[in-house]
């Protein structure tokens, strides 16, 4: 399991011209089952990304395709962990 933490390199004006791309990249990776959750940073200076991820490559080949990526709207910190101890219900997303 992996989190994705996103940090905004340019203003907010810029970061939602590029939003919806970005939204849709998301969409491609929940269908995919890589994606398990995700949202803006309070304040909202960023995000982050909950993933699911054979490797750290597979991630960092993920993380090119987002348009934030592409047109540098962001820089990205992938934080590796092993979930020890979840509740039933995250359970089910593990597996």
């Amino acid at each position: 399991m992996y989190i994705i933490i996103l940090t905004y390199q340019k203003d907010l004006s810029e970061v939602e011209k590029h939003l919806e791309a970005h939204r849709a990249y998301l969409d491609k990776y929940y269908a995919s089952g890589h994606f398990v959750a995700s949202g803006a940073q309070v304040p909202r200076k960023g995000g982050v990304i909950l993933c699911k991820g054979g490797s750290k490559e597979e991630i960092l080949d993920i993380i090119t395709q987002d348009p934030f990526h592409e047109h540098r709207i962001a820089t990205y910190q992938i934080i590796e962990f092993i979930p020890t101890k979840f509740s039933e219900a995250f359970e089910k997303v593990l597996s």
